[in-house]
């Protein structure tokens, strides 16, 4: 203990590690509120119509999965931080001109909220992990992937019930509004990150084809990221099967009301901050490939148990189980991602990596309309679950090779 504590304040003491925080704090509250104030009033405006609720998912994650590439590539050659300020204030004057459209003409414009600010993330979110291979030393970057998973868990237990207010007491409006501001506030922190190095520049006059091919080229030679790819396609069918159909398990399962959806949130919320609680005080003594097949297949099991149950509690039991072992999952990746990949590739390896998993969970999760109608609530989850199994077993390649991808750095 007391070895940890004294690297634990000087990560906390990091200018960079300060200034992130605060913007990730408000970008949350950004990202919270126009969750849950989207998806209550579409489901309004649409009487619970599925195929509506899914296309929600469908704007914010088939962004992902076209501007990824993109998006990674530029982050290796524009100054990271420039990209993350710019990015923040684009969002925050796109949700204005949004709420304008809604006051001023059609209700299903709605959807270009979600769409406009998932597009510039994919560039604002490579950035920022390539500011954390430079600022973060490499044996504190587990720390701050977990600091990270932490930081998403609190606010998924405060995040649904805060969209939730905003949006009933106040209206759609009043929560774009919100939005904007926490965009603008995140945008302004931004500015007091350290200063971009001007040698940054020179990447700009290289051929941005030539990266780009590059960038999968350098995933491809090395097998730990390749197996990584693997992993991310399997994830991405998984959960984009269920990811619009947690409203359904609520409202037909269980026959509760839509808004109890707040609290099913909040409670695998609450289990993923007690899981990067406890990931904190080990995780220098697990490696991420053991954290990623743990993780996995804590997944595959609650899931599955998810779309059994009938119960309110044991539904929130599984919950929690999936919480707790969450975080594994995510920074078991993101630490192999930064530990096997060079600094001047960080953007163009998640550029590659992002859009098998979002590129696979577009396409599950745009027939997840249609497959509830034509098959039950079970077999879905039980197919999502069987999967995530699927991915346990694939990252066995990863404990087979984890010797020599470390003597080696292959």
């Amino acid at each position: 203990m007391e070895r940890s504590s004294p690297a634990a304040v000087n990560f906390f003491r990091n200018r960079f590690v300060q200034v992130i925080m605060i913007s990730g704090i408000l970008l949350q509250i950004g990202i919270w509120v126009r969750n849950f104030a989207i998806l209550l009033f579409v489901m309004e405006k649409t009487n619970n119509d599925a195929f509506a609720v899914s296309m929600i998912s469908v704007a914010e994650f088939a962004p992902i999965f076209i501007f990824s590439f993109i998006g990674g590539t530029y982050a290796d050659r524009w100054p990271p931080k420039r990209t993350m300020v710019w990015c923040d204030l684009l969002s925050a004057i796109s949700v204005l001109l949004v709420l304008l459209t809604i006051i001023f003409g059609t209700w299903q414009a709605v959807f270009f909220v979600t769409f406009i600010s998932s597009i510039l993330s994919q560039f604002s979110q490579p950035s920022a992990m390539k500011l954390f291979k430079i600022h973060v030393p490499v044996e504190m970057l587990q720390m701050g992937m977990a600091m990270f998973q932490t930081l998403m868990a609190i606010f998924m237990i405060i995040g649904p019930m805060l969209g939730t207010f905003v949006y009933q007491r106040f209206g759609i409006n009043i929560a774009i509004g919100v939005m904007a501001v926490a965009f603008l506030l995140s945008a302004s922190v931004l500015t007091f990150l350290p200063a971009d190095n001007k040698e940054e520049n020179k990447q700009a006059e290289t051929n941005f084809w030539q990266e780009l091919s590059d960038g999968f080229r350098y995933v491809w030679e090395r097998k730990v990221l390749t197996i990584l790819g693997g992993v991310f396609a399997i994830a991405g069918l998984a959960v984009g099967i269920i990811q619009p159909l947690g409203i359904f398990i609520v409202v037909e399962k269980l026959g509760l009301p839509k808004e109890n959806l707040q609290w099913i949130l909040a409670t695998n919320g609450a289990a993923m901050l007690i899981g990067g609680g406890i990931l904190l005080s080990f995780s220098k003594k697990t490696s991420p490939q053991k954290l990623l097949a743990l993780g996995m297949f804590a997944n595959a099991i609650s899931i599955m148990g998810i779309g059994i149950s009938t119960n309110w509690i044991i539904t929130l039991a599984f919950e929690f189980l999936n919480g707790l072992f969450m975080p594994c999952i995510q920074i078991g990746i993101n630490t192999l991602i930064l530990q096997f990949t060079e600094q001047e590739f960080v953007g163009r390896v998640n550029g590659v990596l992002n859009p098998l998993f979002m590129g696979a969970m577009v396409i599950t999760m745009s027939l997840a309309g249609w497959l509830k109608v034509q098959f039950s609530l079970v077999i879905m989850y039980m197919l999502s679950g069987a999967l995530f199994f699927l991915g346990m077993l694939l990252t066995a390649k990863l404990f087979n090779k984890e010797n020599k991808l470390i003597a080696g750095g292959e």
